[in-house]
């Protein structure tokens, strides 16, 4: 089945709000195969709308809009879609009951314009939304089909998941599209494509799509239109081939995190970790303290931007600092050496470096980021040259330090 999207909204035009919900759409929509072909996305205009809509009709005979359902003026998604298939709106009395009976649970009473949410055009199926009050609507007439769904994130879910998805898989072949992502990191999108080019012909079926952000490269490989166990086997055979050709670069699947994994392999070490943090600022402690659970792992850190805290609080040496400057694989090794010595932990990480925009040197300019792993009188440090903003220096540093902690001698025993 094909179907196009249509998201509603002056504020996501002018970048107020973010579309989240095409995402989620065309997520859990390929899973039971329907084929989203298009996306587009629409002011609170009457005729904007009529036309966005109507114009994918044409195209597919399916359409799926969010937003527009409202008890506001801008609110005009009914009316526009209602004079494509000929009709007018009608006050459903039911739809207006289970309306007051919401604001009766919460002691308020709705006002007028929570009436107009009672208009539904004739002849659609009204969704019953149990997450707030206006409905989705589903209208199959002439023109083809159109769903109508709210804006507001957790309507348009709940909707979607309980009313639509079971509506829509009636209507498909059985057929899926289903996709695999493989997470990668410390190795650069060129690179990936330079490795895996001879080996794209032995994917067919499956699609290859290069993912990148500041956290590494994801590649997603994409199964279309076939059974699900097919599906499930191509996936599965496509990703052990990369697997195998990218090795360390892999790090993980679909939505797992780096921070997950260094947690998950530091409690299979019986591993204690302690981190200790200049130019991230704590970004990495974060990443840690963001996987429930970490606790019995991560046991703390020290953000330690000034000097005169690396001194005084770990023990980095001042002929270290003089000598080498902050940032320097000495005074990295130091730091991770004592935030471990005095968090009382197996392993600890040092990073300092320049995230720009100003600071950098000619010998060491922006971007230049080390970052040390201490595990007893073992110490190992790095230092690289990062790129991006301020922000995207910061973020790719801690994504590396994390993927560092996995490739330890103690980690790989």
């Amino acid at each position: 089945m094909r179907l196009e999207l249509v998201t509603i909204g002056t504020e996501l035009l002018l970048g107020l709000t973010i579309d989240t919900n095409a995402a989620y759409l065309g997520e859990r929509l390929s899973e039971i195969g329907v084929v989203v072909t298009r996306r587009s996305t629409v002011p609170d205009d009457p005729k904007a709308i009529a036309d966005a809509v109507g114009e994918a009709l044409g195209r597919t005979g399916a359409v799926l809009t969010t937003g527009g359902l409202g008890p506001t003026r801008d609110d005009l998604s009914k009316h526009a879609v209602a004079g494509i298939y000929g009709t007018a709106l009608r006050f459903d009395d039911q739809v207006w009951g289970d309306i007051v009976k919401r604001f009766q649970r919460i002691g308020r009473e709705p006002s007028d314009a929570n009436r107009t949410q009672a208009e539904v055009p004739e002849g659609a199926e009204v969704l019953l939304n149990r997450w707030g009050t206006a409905p989705g609507l589903w209208i199959d007439g002439a023109p083809g089909l159109t769903v109508m769904l709210p804006g507001v994130p957790k309507e348009m879910r709940g909707l979607l998941d309980r009313e639509v998805i079971p509506r829509l898989k009636a209507r498909t072949t059985g057929m899926v599209v289903r996709s695999l992502t493989l997470r990668t990191t410390s190795i650069p999108e060129s690179s990936l494509a330079d490795r895996l080019q001879p080996l794209e012909h032995l994917l067919t079926p499956l699609t290859l799509a290069y993912l990148p952000s500041t956290r590494g490269v994801d590649l997603r490989l994409t199964a279309w239109g076939v059974a699900p166990e097919e599906a499930d086997d191509l996936l599965r055979d496509g990703a052990t081939r990369l697997a195998t050709e990218l090795g360390n670069a892999v790090y993980g699947r679909d939505k797992q995190d780096l921070a997950e994994v260094a947690i998950a392999r530091s409690r299979e070490r019986g591993l204690t970790l302690a981190v200790a943090e200049s130019c991230t600022g704590g970004l990495l402690g974060a990443r840690l303290t963001g996987i429930a659970g970490a606790s019995d792992v991560f046991f703390g850190g020290v953000i330690c931007y000034h000097d005169a805290v690396k001194r005084e609080l770990l023990g980095v040496p001042s002929e270290s600092l003089a000598q080498h400057g902050a940032v320097s694989i000495e005074v990295a090794k130091a730091m991770a050496r004592g935030v471990r010595e005095r968090l009382g932990t197996h392993a600890g990480v040092g990073i300092t470096g320049i995230a720009g925009p100003t600071g950098g040197t000619p010998d060491k300019p922006v971007g230049t980021v080390c970052i040390a792993w201490s595990l007893g009188m073992q110490s190992t440090a790095i230092r690289v040259t990062l790129f991006g903003n301020r922000a995207e220096i910061r973020e790719r540093a801690t994504q590396a330090a994390l993927h560092g902690l996995l490739h330890q001698d103690y980690f790989s025993e």
